[in-house]
């Protein structure tokens, strides 16, 4: 049994793959110490049937649903797609009803937040894919990454504000919706791990200081931002300042070159370069784990140990 984690939450993802039944996978967890859950978008109605009782039970707590909840089979609404802002008005008004089923679920659940993936600027490829090919053979500043990631930015750049306005104006019928019901729900906006995804730090910013007074700030993806730091997205340390008190959560896990959701420190080895993400974990309301299935046990409790070691010298 590892050492009780606190205010830590742990997401399913880690072992959702390994399980059939929802109350084994969440005595996994429970046995690593962890006390609270964010249950991912994987987690089926299957799963929620031996969780609901746990949850009822007040075995295990919930600090954040991540929608599209539960499960959702249609590629058009899972979790890279343009969702909140479609142009077709049909699906962008089915992708705010999914946002409400799952913040249906988080207040049942007693949960902080809701984890959304906005959504993107639409390519007729996955550019992403292409160009972090490039990256691992050729490196960034090969000609031929320089020559795709000027295509996908200028491209990107030429329609964010109108993806951004649209999926502005989702979140805002979400907002109106959940404070009709009386629900006190945040939705976390989360950094994305493909570069034509939404939203980087600013654009979040620029949402958030639209909707002043919503309950909607930035899901913190630390390996997210990571990876779209090293592709050349943006720069975590000169963004972070003007974001940092909007955070709503955090995903905590470090990218190793573009892979992510390894344990912090103890994979990459690197004992310095995450520690700028410290004070944003030190502030954030919701706090969660967001780790890989090879991930073992004692990895991440040596992970945890040495973050909360981090964080206690900060506070000294």
């Amino acid at each position: 049994m590892g050492k009780s984690k606190g205010e830590y939450s742990f997401s399913t993802c880690w072992n959702i793959k390994r399980h059939t039944v929802g109350s084994e996978m969440i005595e996994e967890i429970r046995a690593l110490g962890f006390q609270r859950v964010e249950l991912n978008y994987n987690v089926t109605n299957e799963l929620l049937a031996t969780i609901e009782p746990m949850i009822e039970g007040g075995e295990i707590g919930v600090s954040s649903v991540h929608s599209t909840f539960p499960y959702n089979a249609d590629p058009d609404y899972g979790t890279d797609s343009v969702l909140l802002g479609f142009d077709d008005e049909e699906k962008r008004k089915r992708a705010i009803d999914l946002l409400l089923l799952t913040a249906e679920y988080a207040n049942r659940y007693g949960a902080q937040a809701v984890v959304v993936h906005p959504g993107e600027v639409p390519f007729d490829y996955n550019i992403d894919n292409e160009l972090k090919g490039i990256y691992k053979e050729q490196g960034r500043d090969s000609e031929a990454y320089m020559k795709l990631w000027n295509e996908m930015l200028e491209r990107r750049e030429s329609l964010s504000d109108h993806y951004l306005r649209r999926i502005q104006h989702s979140l805002e019928e979400a907002c109106d919706r959940i404070a009709a019901k009386g629900w006190d729900i945040a939705i976390g906006i989360e950094t994305r791990s493909r570069c034509y995804q939404m939203p980087t730090l600013l654009e979040a910013k620029t949402v958030i200081d639209r909707m002043k007074g919503a309950p909607v700030g930035l899901w913190y993806d630390f390996g997210h931002g990571m990876m779209m730091e090293r592709m050349g997205l943006y720069d975590n340390m000169l963004e972070m300042d003007s974001i940092k008190e909007n955070v709503v959560g955090v995903h905590i896990h470090e990218t190793i070159g573009l892979s992510d959701h390894w344990c912090p420190y103890v994979h990459s080895g690197d004992m310095t370069y995450f520690d700028r993400f410290l004070p944003i974990i030190a502030a954030a309301e919701v706090k969660v784990y967001e780790l890989k299935a090879a991930c073992k046990p004692e990895e991440i409790e040596a992970s945890h140990d040495l973050l909360i070691s981090k964080l206690a010298s900060i506070k000294e």
